[in-house]
């Protein structure tokens, strides 16, 4: 079920479902707020929790609008596009055969086929990195299931809108998006750690926080520096 509160010219979208806590969410790329709140609170007590939270949600919003937005990519000659944290400049080869991209010192070789469009070429670049980001997890699954005391069941990559990852606990199944394997890898370990730490506390909540800090200390330096980093330009839907 779902509610919106208006608090001045802040519209808050309320959620209601089977849980125990309130949880107050900001999303890019223009800081939309959202509350999920259990089924039984009224919006009232909704509407003083709101209220004294005020403070934080601008905080946030103001971080979001602030943060760098990459430019529109179209795909063209010695264009920027990033693998790992690193850049490299894209060159185009028309040939026919099956589209691959190559990497080649500081250089991605995309090859299509002649007379491929922007879309066709963003396509093959879209797989490609889900390509990247399925050779990087195993690796980190094998070193972070046995520390943590879990299996993930499964693993899955796709373009994502407003998330980095998230997590189903009950399917012990993992989301992750493509676009982390334009980050460091070490955002993506973070991201895979905070959604295996799910499959332990379901929520953000101070049981969710000290497991963070016990197995992996550095998070918030993490997630500090992967909010700092551009995000991928476009029209974003909710």
């Amino acid at each position: 079920m779902s509610d919106h509160l208006q608090l001045g010219d802040l519209e808050i979208e309320v959620v209601r479902k089977d849980i125990k806590n309130v949880h107050l969410s900001v999303y890019p790329p223009a800081g939309r707020v959202r509350i999920s709140a259990p089924s039984h609170m009224k919006l009232e007590t909704l509407r003083l929790y709101a209220i004294s939270k005020l403070s934080w949600i601008r905080q946030q919003q103001r971080k979001i609008l602030a943060q760098e937005r990459d430019t529109p990519r179209e795909y063209l000659e010695r264009e920027s596009h990033w693998l790992w944290g690193r850049r490299y400049l894209l060159e185009i080869e028309e040939v026919d055969a099956v589209p691959e991209v190559l990497r080649q010192h500081k250089t991605l070789i995309l090859r299509v086929r002649p007379g491929a469009d922007a879309n066709k070429k963003a396509e093959v670049m879209e797989a490609w990195y889900r390509s990247q980001l399925h050779e990087k997890v195993p690796a980190n699954i094998q070193t972070w299931e046995p520390k943590l005391h879990v299996n993930l069941a499964r693993v899955q990559v796709r373009r994502m809108k407003t998330r980095w990852g998230s997590c189903t606990p009950a399917k012990g199944s993992i989301l992750l998006n493509t676009e982390l394997a334009k980050k460091p890898v070490a955002c993506l370990e973070y991201i895979l750690v905070h959604e295996m730490i799910h499959l332990l506390e379901p929520t953000h909540n101070e049981r969710f926080r000290t497991l963070m800090d016990l197995h992996y200390p550095r998070w918030r330096l993490a997630r500090e520096q992967l909010n700092r980093l551009p995000v991928r330009h476009e029209h974003w839907r909710y």
